[in-house]
């Protein structure tokens, strides 16, 4: 999650994330912990000098918000600005009728009952009763904004000394920011929107009883010495791609063997994680197989950059059992071919899984662009007889859509591949025999529906809604568009499976099927492909580093009968992309668990990249 870019100066950066941590850590225990509800949210904002109106909550704390981490409220500051004293005194100064720098209980009470956030009798009250300093029935509004500011200041700064006096609490890492003794002394400047901080009297002894609950925690950093004691450094340096050829070429006469497709797409879900269909291939008899995945090119993207084509794929294969629990990986693609990443080798005859799969390096939550319009690309349009119509953007994209959704590729949707699109985008399956009603009502050639058919289904349901776009924008943001109808959040790909002695066959599982699978084959190809290093110190924590020709994965397995908690620091990698999204973050590790760390790709694949890791155990808390 980010929400604004904002280039500083190192001095401003480095002293910004000072006051970030002091806040955060004046209200949680360790900078792991994240933020699980609005309240939490207000309290750290409040810490940190801002003390956020109800809207402002819930731009960042929304419906489908379940936690916030360090990174998060770092991202929301920056976003969030304090307020100036000459800002409190304007809105002030609109209260003040007569204009003599003071404002009366009626004056107060006509302002906030009947503006923005409303607020009760009983409310203003309480707020007049703390702001008459002098008990004469009159609010001095700029001695009240004087000391105002001045009590938040003072909240901060004993934060800032809390944070300076604890030896220990200087060296914990926050997200994938760490702790460097400031060059220059940090602002003073602090404040809050005026109707805000009015409307929420609680905030400064809220942040001031925070502050004194908070000296008497422990850190939960390890000493130096245990630290070193603890630590497992693993380094390696991994040559560009564009200097190796691939170690698995494609059989000769291929154009002759057996061949089988079908598409799918990666969805990147709100909580940062990747889902997509997973699928059981028939093998008939043992042959020798060529598979492929790759990134799906669209049809109305050739001229565009499409984003999604750099996102690394792979496809593991694993033998069905009785139960799932008792499916075993046979192989995965490791080898790569410009887009496609390909396995090469015999398969006997059976069942087997495929899971497809992307580490989540090159595709995650964008952030906001500076630049873009806020007005969204319009959807439909009124024709010239007063008609609704789908605009020429949206039918490029439902075609798309279409073409992703098509899993077999025959040009017509069966009622299991329109199920997968309804699934993703309501929730709800479509029955027979409202299948039936759609083959009254839209185009469809052998009880399938057609890209016309898909086009008539959609301006229906923008016609019922009398041209609101709100239905179409959900099923658009579902499948991974942005309101510019940028593919950002999703990868459409493909897979090929060629076959020298026999047909195989491929059949979509359902969409809540495989990602235990997938965990349990990913754990697999990390920990069958290395050797098991245990943490200095730690006889039973172990790390797991599987170097491939294009990916690191990394794995801690924890065979202790108690949770484990592992700081990783990647901050002397170089041209290293982690799925964590981070440098520098924490990993806890339930007892006797395997638990993957981290994928690591190279930014730029033209150069050399440097793959150096720290793993740290921390003490329990």
């Amino acid at each position: 999650m980010s929400f604004q870019d904002s280039p500083r100066p190192p001095e401003e950066e480095e002293a910004f994330y000072m006051q970030c941590r002091a806040a955060y850590l004046a209200v949680f225990r360790s900078s792991l912990t994240n933020i699980t509800s609005k309240q939490q949210l207000c309290r750290v904002l409040q810490q940190a000098g801002r003390n956020p109106s109800h809207a402002t909550l819930n731009k960042y704390w929304t419906p489908k918000t379940s936690k916030l981490n360090f990174d998060d409220f770092c991202e929301i500051l920056r976003c969030e600005k304090k307020t100036e004293k000459a800002e409190l005194l304007r809105a002030f100064k609109k209260m003040d009728v007569n204009g003599d720098g003071y404002i009366t209980h009626s004056e107060l009470e006509k302002a906030l009952t009947t503006r923005g956030e409303k607020m009760t009798s009983e409310e203003v009250n309480a707020i007049f009763s703390l702001a008459d300093i002098n008990k004469d029935g009159k609010l001095d509004y700029s001695e009240f904004c004087r000391l105002l500011l001045s009590t938040v200041e003072q909240c901060q700064v004993s934060a800032m000394e809390r944070l300076e006096a604890d030896a220990k609490l200087k060296r914990q890492n926050f997200g994938s920011q760490s702790y460097s003794p400031p060059k220059t002394t940090v602002s003073s400047a602090s404040s809050a929107v005026a109707q805000a901080t009015v409307a929420h009297p609680q905030t400064l002894e809220t942040s001031d009883t925070t502050l004194k609950k908070q000296d008497s925690r422990s850190s939960s950093r390890p000493s130096s010495a245990r630290s070193r004691r603890s630590s497992l450094s693993n380094s390696v340096t991994m040559t560009s791609n564009s200097s190796k050829a691939s170690k698995t070429s494609e059989p000769s006469g291929l154009q002759d063997w057996h061949h089988t497709c079908i598409k799918g797409c990666f969805f990147l879900e709100e909580d940062g994680s990747i889902s997509s269909l997973k699928y059981q291939l028939h093998v008939p008899q043992t042959t020798k197989v060529f598979l492929t995945i790759q990134p799906l090119s669209l049809s109305h993207s050739p001229d565009k950059s499409s984003s999604w084509m750099t996102v690394d794929t792979a496809l593991f294969v694993m033998l069905a059992g009785e139960t799932k629990e008792d499916s075993t990986l046979v192989c995965f693609t490791e080898s790569k071919d410009k887009h496609k990443y390909v396995w090469k080798g015999d398969l006997n005859a059976g069942n087997y899984y495929l899971l497809p799969f992307t580490s989540g390096c090159r595709l995650k939550k964008s952030k906001s662009k500076k630049g873009v319009p806020n007005k969204p690309v319009e959807l439909v349009y009124r024709t010239d007889t007063g008609e609704l119509d789908l605009s020429r953007e949206l039918r490029e994209v439902l075609s798309d859509i279409f073409e992703v959704i098509d899993l077999d590729g025959n040009g017509l949707l069966s009622l299991e591949e329109y199920n997968f699109f309804e699934l993703r985008t309501s929730g709800e399956k479509c029955d027979k025999d409202a299948w039936a009603i759609c083959k009254e009502n839209f185009d469809m050639r052998k009880n399938q529906l057609t890209r016309q058919g898909f086009m008539e289904l959609n301006l229906m349901e923008a016609t019922e809604k009398d041209g609101d776009p709100a239905d179409l924008w959900v099923t658009l943001e579902a499948m991974g568009y942005n309101r510019m109808l940028e593919l950002v959040e999703a990868c459409p790909f493909q897979i090929d499976v060629h076959c020298e002695g026999s047909q195989a066959s491929i059949q979509p599982l359902s969409l809540d099927t495989g990602p235990k699978l997938l965990n349990q084959a990913l754990q697999k190809s990390i920990t069958s492909r290395t050797g098991a290093k245990a943490l200095r110190g730690q006889d039973n924590v172990f790390i797991y580093t599987y170097r491939g020709e294009h990916r690191v994965s990394s794995l801690i397995a924890n065979k202790t009968n108690q949770k484990v908690t592992v700081h990783v620091n990647n901050e002397q990698s170089r041209n290293c992309a982690s799925s964590r999204s981070m440098s520098v973050f924490a990993v806890e590790v339930p007892a006797r668990t395997k638990m993957v760390c981290q994928h690591v790709l190279p930014i730029n694949e033209k150069q050399d990249w440097t793959y150096n890791c720290v793993e740290t155990i921390l003490p329990c808390m």
